[in-house]
């Protein structure tokens, strides 16, 4: 371990990289001395947020001498040259509250924190923000500009969530280009990113959230998809990317917001967001949704409920504590969809297979967190825990083949439950430093965790003999008495999984147009797998050295071209680590290589990103060719790809989001399930689209999106086809008054019959058919 530190050290030294700044240029009467030294600083919110337009005022350490003056950019920063020596530091600007701090010409860099000034007065702006999100913590665990960050990230804003009034996951990845939404056996939430399906790539505040439920966007401040695999950051897992949801923290503005649903198919919703500063160092906030819905699909409906606290204490201008809890109960109905015939989907969208009586998906979700942040100086310390307790089953009736004359459908069924306790603990230490001209931000930092699991499944027998059954076509509800047991195969375990990581990062500023990211983590994944059928015992341990690399080329200010390189590891036990066999024990990890290329250029008020990247996955398991009973590490799958984003205002009254993606997902050696050549399901080679936001008049707004899906293949053996779609959104939003607004969206405008995702080549999606929501935000 002395070795490996000590080689750490000196390619830290030798490589790495630093952090992204951009200098403002102020206009100084600097006495007439030989010797100028630089004086650089950034304003930052109690939130780590840059603050533009700060006014600064720098005179000698004692206040009684030589003056000076500038103002902080977009990034907040400025910069000043001055004689050396060391200096008093004053930063104002409306609504804060002033800050002084000192510095030494030729040090590091300043941080100065300003704490929001008590408001007494209550705004109401009737024009939201825009779409564009400027700058993010998630990609580097240092509060960095999107543009200088080498990765292709879509941010997805509150903003954006109510204009299209999204309810979830599925809703979001809609607009973000080169994301579907896989159907998760309708039992939670599942992503296809850049190629590769995963059901527990889920973040929240950087903190892994993965067991398979549906999440609700109540409570959320943005979600960012982070695409490429980047363990540097994230750990294990995240082959093609990650789904990270940003919560929100109570703050010191009195902020009181209701907002009611309802529309076709018996959408009915309501949430609250309450948020009190309660002294000028302590906040508390209170988000809270009900919703009960039905849906398009015949005996298929939901409730869900959650309610989210929080508290903020500012202890100093220095230290910042946040404590959350949520606790969220999801219930619906379980609905496998519909199956194929004829290699296309059956013509029906809302026929449902099987019992719906019997049939249903169940998640409660207890999250506990707490944050502290810490800042001395040049050094920051910042410390999240995170502790989840999750109870989820659900029993389902799974369609099988339609019969040659489409006369009858196959039904099984099984239940499955899983119970899991997740802790969590990041500890992130970054400062600023400067090796000749060369200016780093450096991140060191450890992660630990432990997850504990227990999965239980049975297999549904009809009559209590067959596992299988055959319905009437044109009506395939049954009532058949069913007795749940356990099958050979069926999962009865208790898994207990220890991770413990360290990781080393550098940002570093080469020249005024040149900067770079390298970084290093190493994980030690330990699982611990106990069949409680056969009262066995099995454990793998795995450690995974995972690095990233990136150049970041700034010919001016707005522009970035970048490229990277970055490695993601698979345990062999999956993302869900759900089983563990005597064959998978002794599998290597899949290991995911990512390779991008790309250009940001922030074009005034709006963000255009192109990217083009290779995604290599290896290691995948194949049949020997010589014995089929064994098992090895020959196959691999490749994703080939282009990305194009756009988001934020093209002019004052209109703001788009959206883009377009070409992925060329292929198996390139044998798998188990699939030849070489063939495409990697439900990832369509095209995808486009576009969400328009115009300011018709001063209380009249309207919105049209465009979507666009070439068509794609339900299952890797290539058998049936999800045909390609496009669809048409549409909303009407109307300012009341300057507290209340009101808002009408209709999804699938035309009424257009598509097929959204699958979970194999028998249960199938529909999209829905044209629906209306009518929506009231008011504030008081």
């Amino acid at each position: 371990m002395q070795l490996i530190c000590n080689n750490s050290i000196n390619l830290l030294l030798l490589f790495l990289p630093f952090s992204a700044f951009v200098q403002t240029q102020a206009v100084a009467q600097v006495p007439d001395r030989a010797k100028t030294e630089v004086l650089i600083g950034r304003v930052l919110d109690s939130t780590r947020a840059a603050v533009a337009d700060a006014k600064i005022t720098v005179s000698d350490s004692d206040n009684t001498g030589y003056i000076s003056t500038t103002t902080t950019d977009q990034e907040g920063i400025f910069s000043l040259k001055l004689t050396p020596g060391r200096y008093r530091i004053r930063a104002t600007k409306a609504n804060f509250l002033e800050a002084t701090t000192y510095a030494e010409t030729g040090a590091a860099q300043v941080d100065i924190l300003l704490q929001v000034a008590p408001v007494q007065t209550f705004v109401m702006v009737s024009e939201g923000p825009a779409y564009l999100a400027t700058e993010t913590s998630s990609a580097t665990r240092t509060l960095t500009p999107l543009r200088d960050i080498p990765q292709s990230i879509t941010v997805v804003t509150k903003e954006l969530i109510r204009d299209q009034m999204m309810m979830s996951l599925g809703d979001v990845v809609r607009y973000v280009p080169g994301v579907t939404a896989h159907q998760g056996e309708n039992n939670r939430d599942q992503i296809v990113i850049r190629g590769n399906s995963s059901s527990a790539d889920f973040f929240v505040n950087g903190v892994r959230d993965d067991v398979q439920y549906y999440r609700d966007l109540y409570n959320l401040e943005k979600v960012e998809a982070l695409k490429g695999p980047n363990a540097m950051t994230f750990g294990r897992g995240g082959a093609g990317g990650v789904i990270n949801r940003v919560t929100k923290e109570a703050g010191f503005m009195p902020l009181r917001e209701i907002s009611l649903q309802g529309g076709s198919f018996g959408n009915k919703r309501f949430s609250s967001d309450l948020n009190q500063p309660l002294n000028d160092k302590l906040a508390a906030r209170l988000n809270g949704i009900y919703e009960n819905s039905d849906s398009f699909r015949n005996y298929v409906g939901l409730e869900r409920y959650g309610i989210s606290p929080t508290i903020t204490y500012l202890p100093s201008m220095s230290r910042r504590i946040t404590l959350g809890y949520e606790h969220f109960h999801d219930g619906r109905i379980a609905d496998r969809g519909i199956p194929s015939f004829n290699g296309r989907p059956v013509d029906t969208i809302a026929a449902f297979y099987g019992n719906p009586y019997d049939a249903n998906v169940r998640a409660d979700v207890n999250l506990g967190s707490a944050l502290l942040e810490q800042h001395f100086g040049r050094f920051s310390l910042q410390n999240k825990t995170l502790f989840g307790a999750y109870d989820r089953g659900y029993q389902n009736y799974v369609p099988g083949a339609v019969n040659v004359a489409k006369t009858q459908v196959a039904i099984s069924g099984y239940n499955n439950a899983t119970q899991r306790l997740n802790m969590f603990n990041q500890t992130d230490l970054s400062f600023s430093a400067a090796t000749g001209p060369v200016r780093h931000t450096v991140l060191g930092g450890t992660e630990i965790g432990r997850q504990i699991t227990d999965n239980l499944r049975n297999t549904a027998f009809f009559n209590n003999s067959t596992a299988s059954i055959l319905a009437p076509f044109a009506n395939p509800v049954i009532d058949t008495p069913v007795a749940y047991r356990p099958n050979a195969t069926d999962a009865n375990n208790h898994l207990n999984v220890h991770v413990g990581a360290v990781f080393l990062q550098d940002q570093f500023h080469l020249t005024k147009h040149l900067q770079a990211i390298a970084g290093l983590r190493l994980d030690h994944f330990d699982l611990q797998y106990h069949n409680n059928r056969s009262n066995g015992d099995l454990r793998r341990i795995d450690n995974l050295l995972s690095p990233r690399a990136g150049l970041v080329y700034k010919p001016i200010a707005p522009v970035s071209f970048y490229t990277s390189y970055s490695v993601s590891y698979l345990p062999s036990s999956g993302d869900q680590f759900s089983s563990l066999t005597t064959i998978t024990q002794q599998v290597k990890p899949e290991k995911f290589t990512n390779y991008e290329a790309g250009i940001k250029w922030d074009l005034r008020a709006v963000s255009l990103t192109a990217a083009v990247y290779r995604l290599d996955r290896t290691n995948t398991r194949s049949t020997d060719p010589n014995d089929p009973a064994r098992i090895i590490q020959t196959g691999s799958q490749r994703s080939n790809g282009v990305e194009f984003g756009v988001n934020g205002d093209i002019r004052r009254g209109w703001k788009i989001a959206g883009g377009y993606a070409y992925q060329d997902a292929f198996v390139t050696s044998a798998t188990t399930a699939a030849r070489p050549g063939a495409q990697v399901a439900q990832v369509p080679h095209h995808m486009f689209s576009l969400w328009n936001n115009y300011q018709v008049r001063p209380r009249w707004g309207a919105g049209l999106g465009v979507l666009n899906r070439s068509d794609m293949f339900a299952a890797i053996d290539n058998t049936v086809t999800l045909p390609s779609y496009t669809c048409l959104d549409g909303a009407l939003f109307y300012q009341m008054t300057e507290r209340v607004r009101l808002q009408a969206n209709v999804e699938n405008l035309t009424g257009r019959q598509y097929f959204v995702n699958a979970d194999g080549n028998n249960n199938i999606s529909p999209g829905t058919p044209r629906a209306l929501r009518v929506g009231m935000i008011a504030r008081f």
